[in-house]
């Protein structure tokens, strides 16, 4: 087997094991199948305590996700696979919910950690509710903020992102670690490939949420990647980096999903 095959082979691979993860909750990928869960809020309307988080992207209004955000629980967060995939929301038989409010849609970007000291019953977070920590922003959109928490339908939805998908190279020669951001269409990243132009394609690994890591050391060559979606889909950006590229910068491919 040549080392094109043994490439494709292994996506294949990190598909079908990322794919099984989602698949227990039926949100393998966008539908019109709408599910039962409840919604809480964090932090203020500034939305400062809803930065950094469990899916790696810093600044969200500096990456363009702004406060149309969440931190999902265990349930639906899938131990970071689900970071970047979208989701709408509307409020639903309570009497907090704002009539006429219509939907609300969301970028997963953090993880609501559950408390096992506490019964399911009483913490939101833990498996097996669904459950979304919602901006206030968000929360107060579709129900009053004195309802505290209201139950919810969701669905996932197609993520619409403006310019190219994007990537933030980080760590060191040894040890180069890339956030991958702004993808639309399902929006969270299963698997990414790097490639320099002096070298052949290298599976990369998740790190945590959506930063992905190689030993390989490419530093002076121009780099290219390769991300799957979770519905399947694959994109190749070529020379995205140039041979000068440096760690702390980002780059931005010149297409999305």
């Amino acid at each position: 087997m040549n080392r094109s095959m043994t490439f494709v082979a292994l996506l294949a691979i990190l598909v079908s094991v990322a794919d099984l993860g989602l698949a227990h909750v039926g949100l393998s990928n966008t539908n019109s199948v709408w599910y039962d869960a409840h919604a809480t809020f964090y932090g203020d309307l500034s939305g400062g305590e809803t930065m950094q988080g469990a899916c790696g992207y810093g600044d969200l209004f500096k990456q363009g996700y702004g406060l149309e955000t969440a931190a999902l629980s265990t349930a639906l967060f899938n131990n970071g696979q689900t970071c970047g995939a979208c989701f709408e929301l509307e409020c639903v038989n309570s009497q907090w919910c704002k009539p006429k409010a219509g939907s609300i849609k969301i970028t997963a970007t953090n993880f609501c950690p559950p408390n096992y000291a506490e019964p399911v019953q009483y913490h939101w977070c833990n498996p097996p509710n669904k459950h979304f920590d919602l901006s206030m922003k968000m929360f107060t959109s579709i129900a009053e903020y004195r309802g505290g928490i209201v139950p919810v339908r969701f669905r996932r939805v197609a993520c619409q992102k403006s310019g190219g998908v994007r990537f933030e190279i980080k760590g060191n020669p040894y040890f180069i670690m890339v956030l991958v951001y702004n993808v639309g269409g399902a929006g969270d990243v299963i698997s990414v490939a790097i490639k320099g132009d002096k070298s052949n394609w290298v599976a990369m690994q998740r790190n945590w949420g959506q930063i992905w890591n190689t030993g390989v050391n490419l530093v002076g060559q121009r780099l290219s990647f390769m991300v799957r979606t979770s519905d399947g889909r694959s994109m190749t950006f070529y020379n995205v980096a140039p041979e000068s590229w440096g760690f702390g910068q980002t780059f931005e491919g010149r297409s999305n999903f």
